[in-house]
């Protein structure tokens, strides 16, 4: 059975920490908690600019999901 990457983002509305799917990265989310709208967004990378943002967002995806690679299949 595949593992499943999650990274912890608080939501902006109730404030509460919400661990989101790593595949959602980029997309619109709702707070399982109070319904507020969220676009999903690793917080190590939220202040920078919109195209640096962009690729740093694909970048942290990737090491993500290798890390879950090598755990998944170790050498």
């Amino acid at each position: 059975m595949a593992e499943t990457t999650y990274f912890a983002q608080e939501c902006p509305t109730c404030g509460r920490s919400l661990h989101i799917r790593v595949e959602y990265l980029g997309r619109q989310v709702v707070c399982q908690h109070c319904r507020g709208p969220l676009l999903a967004q690793d917080p190590a990378i939220s202040g920078a600019p919109p195209s640096e943002s962009s690729l740093r967002l694909l970048q942290r995806a990737e090491e993500l999901l290798e890390r879950v690679d090598r755990k998944s299949h170790p050498r």
